[in-house]
């Protein structure tokens, strides 16, 4: 195991060279709400794009919000000039998570970057989730009244199939286990249609099968959901890991993708409790697909510091004091150990039991009450076979929301809105 302290950006190199040949760096962080880890993650970020040639960043963000941003930051006719103005048009709670300065910085940064380059060479920005169904609903509307006008009725079924159940869909999935309320099979012809659209070249034509394959993920997620227990957090962390297979095959034979996500998600499931429970996310299913050697996850954490989450599904966001991290807990050892601010970078013979033994890891969601710290905000979990790496921040503060216009939270998954 290595260790670097953190100071500046050239103090990732260790890490640098660690991914050097890596297809896919999934970069994590321990709460959605925390500034360190987003400044963090976008240093590292712009050197895998300026260095090492990475051709994406694909978050844990809806499809047409990121869509707008990508649009922005490679100049595509028609796109924002301030990826800014992009983010601040996202209205699904929680709207924090993507709409804040850290990542209008880096998108400001991409952009500049992008507009020096040829079209075919600039690096894009995609979202990867499964919660956008009206809005991939309408896109999908607004590109075949275009395109294909002919193609629109798949699209009207399945609206029309959705409809009842307003902007609250969970209501779909809870009528589903009742009544014969699934629009599987006008989804399905939807999706059909719009896979034969995108086997014509053209960016357009991907965005609109990438809404459609949302609209199909977000129709099992949320008639998985009532049941509880594992699976529809696994089949939006399919549904994820599939939206990166589609970006790789997009971008060509080649072509080297960076993740933004939670640790829960970027995480290799395996070393945690979650594969006790059946659950799996997308830095397992990139490991099982493209093997270890081409897959580079790095996760994030810190001691104590402030964080901007909500107390409870849909409320407004605030800052939040974390307190210090309980006694046993991989943060608590981290803080004992490392200077204030490290990079971990995992592997070799002289690896330490505490990285390789199992620990308590906190893991903060969108939601968050820090009373639980005593029972709950924890995942068991062997540092060093979740992360290639790790990056420790002692002490951290909390990001800073743009004044994005929010909407109302859709019901998520364990644990707590990561």
């Amino acid at each position: 195991m290595l260790v670097q302290r953190l100071g500046a950006p050239s103090d990732f190199d260790p890490l640098l060279e660690r991914v050097r040949d890596a297809r896919i760096v999934m970069i994590g962080e321990a709460t959605h709400g925390t500034y360190d880890y987003y400044r963090l993650r976008e240093q590292l970020t712009r050197r895998l794009v300026a260095e090492q040639g990475f051709d994406f960043v694909a978050v844990e963000g809806d499809w047409p919000d990121c869509d707008r941003v990508h649009r922005s930051v490679v100049g595509a006719p028609g796109g924002l000039a301030d990826p800014q103005t992009a983010l601040e048009r996202i209205q699904r709670w929680p709207t924090w998570m993507w709409a804040n300065t850290e990542v209008a910085r880096f998108c400001r940064w991409l952009r500049a970057w992008n507009l020096e380059r040829p079209e075919g060479e600039r690096a894009g920005f995609h979202g990867l989730d499964v919660y956008s169904l009206w809005d991939s609903m309408q896109a999908i509307f607004d590109y075949l009244g275009e395109e294909d006008p002919s193609s629109l009725e798949a699209a009207q079924d399945a609206y029309r199939c959705f409809e009842p159940y307003g902007k609250r869909v969970e209501e779909y999935g809870a009528a589903s286990r009742f009544v014969s309320a699934r629009c599987e099979e006008e989804v399905v012809r939807l999706l059909a249609r719009t896979r034969e659209q995108a086997a014509a070249d053209g960016p357009d034509r991907f965005s609109a099968w990438q809404n459609a394959e949302v609209i199909a993920g977000a129709e099992r997620y949320y008639r998985a959901m009532v049941h509880g227990g594992p699976e529809s957090w696994n089949i939006r962390d399919i549904h994820m890991a599939d939206t990166l297979d589609r970006l790789l095959d997009r971008y060509g034979r080649d072509a080297r993708g960076i993740v933004w996500a939670h640790n829960t998600h970027v995480g290799d499931a395996r070393a945690t409790d979650m594969a006790a429970d059946g659950m799996i996310n997308i830095g397992q299913l990139a490991r099982e697909r493209y093997g270890d050697a081409a897959v580079a996850l790095v996760g994030f954490g810190s001691y104590r510091g402030t964080v901007i989450a909500a107390p409870r599904w849909g409320s407004p966001a605030e800052a939040m004091v974390v307190p210090p991290a309980r006694e046993g807990s991989v943060e608590r050892r981290l803080h004992e150990l490392m200077p204030d601010r490290a990079v971990l970078v995992f592997g070799g013979a002289d690896q330490p039991g505490w990285v390789t033994g199992e620990a308590d890891h906190r893991a903060i969601g969108v939601v968050y009450d820090p009373s639980f710290e005593s029972w709950g905000n924890y995942v068991p979990t062997r540092l060093a076979d979740r992360y290639d790496a790790f990056v420790w921040c002692d002490e951290t503060t909390a990001l800073h929301p743009l004044p994005a216009l929010s909407g109302f939270g859709e019901m998520e998954t364990y644990p707590a809105g990561v």
